[in-house]
């Protein structure tokens, strides 16, 4: 057996047996909320959840020298109990204080990232920490609450306390893959695929900060896309299978493998690649250099370990992965888009060992996307 990686001199991810053992201390609920649970645990992620209150903001900010609370007192507009639930209005902007709670230790930070179906229900969100100027990441040693930043932009929806719309996982030195370790990863255990068939390294493309390229996949699929509608019923956000698909979505065709978005709409589309993810890793999306597209993309971009990984009874690898799912939207002008575009980046991080359930197995509700093909968010049907 292999030591853990940070013993080796490399950073890591934790994983689901090492996060487990940090609920109640490093990780903690706030005053008056439900203990951290196990079943929030993900491979090497952890859900967050909604707490009781929200804020409507007149407008969003960077945590800086004033306190976020300083920050609510003078940009706060409205006050909502989320007990019940509360509509959150299409194109506003709110702040909620979180269930959870952090004490690092020096040698731990965190990240931060939407779960899944926030990213694929069009909910831009963003972590926020006292005393630190970035989003979505909490600084080595952190002890304080934590805030999210919450703004529907496609559908108002209604949100209740308790509902999970971000995860956090907790990082210990540098775990990201270099380029040159990322192709040795590679020509080891092959991570993208064309159908069935395996790409060679010398087929996928490597960027300079130790990415793959994946590419968006219009052809072969019936429809190609789907778009938010532009009027849409209330959505309920953790109500799974609530929805009728058609109430909220516009299919997108593209029979000659291409087709134009519009300034402005939500697209979800699917990667040409299929992709898996070694158990001892996991893998975030990344945007592309906005050079080549006026496109926003990947809300939710983090992949636990097993995301499209399969193996037989003896653990032996089948070779096959999973496509990955694209959230994008154009920013100022109508934008052409063509079947096998380069549309984001796959970064791949070490994690300290396999965890014990891989992602898609075992108790928790992480399997719904990893036999997914253009799959939509958990609450909609059809």
């Amino acid at each position: 057996m292999q030591p853990p990686h940070h013993a080796r001199g490399d950073g890591a991810l934790l994983v689901d047996t090492e996060l487990e053992s940090l609920l109640g201390s490093a990780i903690h609920a706030a005053r008056d909320a439900p203990p951290v649970g196990p079943a929030q645990v993900q491979p090497a992620s952890l859900d967050l959840r909604l707490g009781a209150r929200a804020f409507r903001m007149r407008a969003g900010f960077l945590p800086g020298s004033a306190s976020i609370a300083e920050r609510v007192e003078h940009l706060a507009d409205a006050a909502l109990s989320l007990d019940a639930g509360a509509r959150f209005e299409r194109g506003a902007v709110y702040l909620v204080e979180l269930e959870e709670r952090l004490a690092l230790p020096p040698e731990l930070r965190a990240r931060f990232n939407p779960r899944s179906s926030t990213g694929r229900c069009d909910l831009f969100t963003r972590v926020l920490c006292d005393g630190h100027p970035r989003f979505d990441e909490a600084p080595p040693g952190y002890r304080g609450r934590l805030w999210m930043e919450v703004a529907p932009l496609s559908f108002p929806t209604v949100l209740r306390r308790g509902d999970r719309l971000g995860q956090l996982r907790l990082v210990r030195g540098v775990a990201a893959l270099s380029t040159a370790q990322l192709r040795e990863l590679y020509e080891r255990v092959p991570l993208c695929f064309d159908g069935e068939r395996a790409l060679s390294a010398d087929e996928v493309r490597f960027d300079e900060e130790g990415g793959i390229e994946l590419r968006v996949g219009l052809s072969g699929r019936e429809p190609s896309g789907w778009r938010a509608a532009l009027e849409t019923p209330l959505l309920r956000f953790g109500a799974e299978g609530a929805h009728e698909r058609d109430d909220f979505w516009d299919p997108v065709h593209a029979p000659s493998g291409r087709c134009v978005l519009d300034p402005g709409s939500f697209y979800i589309f699917a990667s040409r690649e299929r992709l898996r993810v070694p158990p001892e890793y996991a893998a975030e999306m990344l945007p592309v250099d906005v050079g080549i597209g006026e496109l926003r993309n990947n809300y939710a971009g983090f992949f636990d370990n097993g995301f499209g990984w399969r193996e037989t009874a003896a653990g032996v690898p089948v070779e096959r992965g999973t496509p990955a799912v694209l959230e994008v939207r154009a920013h100022d002008v109508p934008f052409l888009v063509e079947d096998g575009q380069v549309f984001c980046r796959l970064k791949f991080f070490r994690t300290n060992g396999r965890p014990r359930r891989l992602y898609g197995r075992g108790r928790g509700d992480g399997g719904s996307y990893q036999e997914q093909g253009l799959t939509l968010a958990r609450a909609f049907r059809g």
